[in-house]
């Protein structure tokens, strides 16, 4: 069997190897080093079976800040994942890369495009695993400072450079709330492991309140990362000013490490509850302005921007039930379903921009592609038969048994608005005539496959999740 640890290092080991390669191998067509990296994370991929699930890495003190249980092996899979989806996009991008650098041959900067997922992969691995404020710190940082680079790595693009300037603000703004919770917290248990943290909770006489504030602060921090209302003032610019593959990372990737995160360090707070409280009134706040602030977008990477927020409202409602069933299956979903939109964004945007128009008579240019959409709207939204439907359904299956039921009749009338902005998409592909200068659109055999995959899942969990469920409980 492997070390879990073994796994993160890994894949630091293969981003430095193709940095170091791209480097020093100056005739080396770049796209090579893409499918070098794809080709490393399924091999990681398929080592994470041959990992053993416990409870820490090692019997050592030195490991008491890292878990290697199933729910840390089941989101290292999520990550490894998301990064290889969003490699397959890079490799389409790649031609968008250089556009406007004065004097840059076509693949500049592609080495650098191609590493820095892979960094951002073993941050988010490791926030997997972390159950100490140390190593969640830590982490994170890793991981926002590889977003930095993504978000604006197309600089000559005022929209992308405004993008990373505000992602840089926002995001070092969050991680100042952290790290003042983390010290209100250690100040009043004397601990930052977070297991510790729940045995200090039980014993008489702990002050409260000191640890309450510094939970908030922590919540707030993470609101920044999983788009929760009013943390959300970045999203909409941010998405749609950065490289579309890197919108779809930040909406999958950081979200889904965001949750992990939250469900560990929730854990010891939840039995306060204004806790609770706190987080029904995001939760709710979350997902009515999602919803409704997607409603009139006419340019589908801000669409997609307001319903990554919506989105971060049912997994709320999820938390808030105490059910890590039902967000780790709706993380799924949700993956499955924005990758695959943002798979076929990537390919029409290269051809006519991020507006509704774009998709006009998409149907009749691409019907694979339109197709594609068609699947990935109706998850989204939420129609039956789709992981996007059983998804919700499962949210608000836990909500009821935990007798949130004013959370429920707000998510149910949201999911109504939901399927007008995205049948918006839809009507346009398949009803609206293409511009008279559209062209075909042709789409990469790797990137065919993946598209094929990603709507296979879509459907198969959509009618049998037991696979989902079967990894969580081993």
């Amino acid at each position: 069997m492997i070390s879990a640890p073994y796994l993160e290092i890994a894949v630091i080991v293969l981003g430095t190897i193709i940095l170091l390669v791209e480097s020093f191998a100056s005739q080396l067509d770049r796209r090579f080093l893409g499918y070098a990296a794809l080709f490393g994370l399924a091999m990681i991929f398929i080592a994470t079976f041959f990992v053993a699930p416990q409870s820490s890495a090692a019997s050592a003190p030195l490991w008491t800040f890292y878990s290697a249980d199933a729910l840390s092996l089941f989101f290292k899979r999520i990550a490894l994942a998301t990064t290889a989806g969003v490699l397959v996009m890079m490799l389409d991008f790649a031609p968008s890369v250089s556009i406007g650098v004065q004097g840059a041959t076509p693949q500049a900067g592609l080495g650098e495009f191609f590493t820095l997922p892979l960094f951002t992969c073993a941050g988010l691995m490791w926030m997997a695993s972390a159950i100490d404020f140390v190593l969640i710190f830590v982490s994170l940082e890793l991981v926002t400072i590889s977003f930095y680079v993504l978000v604006g790595f197309t600089r000559r693009n005022p929209a992308s450079l405004e993008a990373g300037v505000k992602y840089l603000v926002l995001s070092a703004v969050a991680t100042g709330f952290l790290v003042y919770g983390i010290t209100w917290i250690f100040g009043a248990t004397g601990e930052t492991n977070l297991q510790k943290i729940t045995t200090v909770f039980s014993r008489p006489g702990l002050e409260h309140n000191a640890a309450l504030f510094g939970s908030v602060l922590v919540l707030v921090a993470l609101g920044f990362k999983i788009a929760a209302v009013p943390f959300h003032i970045w999203v909409a610019d941010v998405y749609q000013g950065a490289p579309t593959p890197v919108t779809a990372y930040l909406s999958v990737g950081s979200k889904a490490a965001g949750f992990i995160v939250l469900l560990r360090v929730l854990e010891p707070f939840l039995i306060l509850p204004q806790m609770r409280t706190l987080l029904v009134a995001i939760a709710v706040l979350t997902l009515i302005y999602g919803n409704l602030a997607a409603l009139p977008q006419t340019n589908v990477k801000r669409l997609l921007a307001y319903s990554s927020i919506a989105h971060a409202g049912y997994l709320l409602v999820a938390v808030v039930s105490f059910s890590g069933r039902a967000v780790a299956f709706y993380l799924v979903a949700y993956l499955l379903m924005t990758l695959l939109s943002f798979a076929v964004l990537v390919l029409v945007s290269q051809r006519g921009g991020d507006q509704l128009e774009s998709f006009a008579g998409l149907s009749q240019r691409s019907p694979f592609l339109a197709f594609a959409m068609l699947v990935a709207m109706a998850s989204l939204a939420g129609v039956p038969f789709t992981a996007g439907f059983l998804g919700k359904f499962l949210v608000f299956d836990a909500a009821v048994s935990a007798q949130h039921f004013g959370l429920v009749v707000v998510a149910v009338i949201t999911v109504g608005a939901g399927f007008y902005y995205y049948f918006k998409v839809v009507r346009a592909i398949y009803w609206d005539l293409p511009p008279p200068s559209a062209d075909k659109i042709v789409v990469s055999p790797l990137t065919r496959v993946a598209i094929i995959a990603m709507i296979a899942g879509t459907f198969l969990l959509g009618v049998y999740p037991q696979p989902i469920f079967n990894a969580l409980s081993r």
